[in-house]
């Protein structure tokens, strides 16, 4: 049982939020036992990977204030702690985070697919909403972005489903030739138990307003769907979260929304490392990206930092007793299965995914003959920070993926060098 939160009311009595019921709900605490204040499928706890997360508040008029999660976007909304009652408050925002309570007023983060994270401030006798700030002042037409929908899909075999966000291509300026269906980037985020929300994200629009689309994947294992779900990749990191994200590109493409044989996929970090793992032990993919990626989870094991130094032990297995399985399941000790090409990206100041899991990772490719590119940035982390080298990245894998697949780009790009490349007549 996890508990998030706890919390006095101004009349002295405890709150918290509970998954003991499959999901994070609200209780209030009574000497007979725990009180569930509206029992629902909705997550109102979320991991606490920081300090101080916060979903709910008292408002001056005894009820609670409470932004949830449900179907992967977030809501906000009254709840009466004595009926258990739920008002839901309209507002333009499929994420909320960060919910602060104080007297008529709240504050929260929030974002839109249109509108990217901002600080608001709510008055609650009038509904009324004040941006405060703004995380980005880059201002897009909507008519260049790409709205996501929320899609489910089987997965498991068909015993289970998955969870993701497709983009369509979306470009009021162009339109694909006739007939011809969209290549598809799967985007597995990092974590590997956090989660990726429907809001306004510049870097997967770049890749829409391109006329690629994207499928941006809460696989098995993300938060946001209830504790089953969360746990659903305890010992099995590696194994369902690679196949959810090829479940899902082959779902999209049953269905003739995108093309079949232009399947890429990429991510960050331990997404870096689904997408090396879908490479390396499968074909669906024509290509990929990954971003300091972990390819050594043995290495990773032991080298990590202090807060992350037992999180595999969930994951895989407790180490070194399951050695075998942090083997069995890294992709640098498996390159004979990995023959497609890939791009690396990597900062040379990454103290958890040292760039040496990249470098071996492009000599075993280079050696075999594959296209491989590697892009270092010297002064970048485990995350890359300077906007210069965050613009190159977009466009250097954009060119990678031009070349492997044949397609013209409608921009001058600086070429990246791909060893292997072009392949030899």
């Amino acid at each position: 049982e996890s508990i998030f939160q706890p919390q006095w009311s101004p009349e002295g009595d405890l709150y918290f939020v509970s998954d003991c019921s499959g999901w994070w709900n609200l209780y209030r605490w009574d000497p007979q036992g725990p009180i569930p204040l509206c029992p629902m499928e909705a997550e109102f706890g979320e991991p606490q990977w920081v300090f101080g997360l916060s979903t709910y508040g008292f408002a001056g008029d005894g009820r609670i204030l409470a932004c949830y999660e449900q179907d992967g976007l977030s809501h906000l909304a009254y709840l009466d702690p004595h009926s258990g009652q739920l008002a839901g408050i309209p507002l333009p925002y499929t994420q909320i985070s960060g919910l602060q309570v104080s007297g008529e007023k709240a504050a929260f983060l929030a974002g839109s697919p249109t509108e990217a994270t901002a600080l608001v401030c709510l008055d609650l006798p009038s509904s009324q909403v004040e941006v405060v700030a703004r995380s980005s002042s880059v201002a897009v037409d909507p008519d260049y972005l790409s709205i996501p929908e929320p899609i489910v899909f089987p997965t498991g075999g068909g015993k289970e489903v998955a969870y993701a966000f497709f983009y369509p291509p979306k470009n009021r300026d162009f339109v694909a030739p006739a007939g011809e269906k969209p290549p598809l980037l799967v985007k597995s985020h990092g974590g590997p138990t956090g989660a990726t929300a429907a809001v306004l994200d510049l870097g997967i629009q770049y890749w829409t307003s391109r006329g690629i689309a994207v499928l941006d994947v809460n696989y098995r294992g993300s938060s946001g769907y209830g504790r089953a779900y969360r746990e659903a990749l305890k010992g099995r990191w590696g194994l369902v979260d690679v196949e959810d994200c090829i479940a899902g590109a082959q779902f999209l493409a049953a269905q003739g929304k995108v093309d079949g044989e232009r399947l890429l996929i990429r991510g960050g970090s331990a997404g870096g490392y689904t997408t090396l793992a879908a490479l390396t032990f499968h074909t669906v993919f024509k290509a990929g990206a990954s971003y300091y990626g972990v390819s050594d989870l043995e290495a990773l094991a032991q080298e990590t930092h202090k807060f992350e130094s037992h999180y595999l032990d969930s994951l895989i297995g407790p180490y070194p007793e399951r050695r075998d399985l942090y083997r069995e399941r890294s992709p640098i000790h498996h390159l004979e299965g990995l023959n497609c090409p890939v791009i690396f990206f990597q900062g040379l100041e990454d103290a958890i995914v040292p760039p040496n899991q990249a470098e071996r990772m492009v000599a075993a490719l280079q050696a075999k003959g594959i296209p491989v590119a590697y892009v270092p940035f010297a002064g970048e982390q485990h995350g890359f920070r300077q906007a210069a080298n965050l613009k190159r990245a977009l466009e250097a894998e954009l060119y990678f993926y031009a070349q492997i697949l044949g397609f013209p780009l409608g921009e001058l790009i600086e070429p990246v060098p791909i060893a292997n490349w072009p392949p030899p007549r």
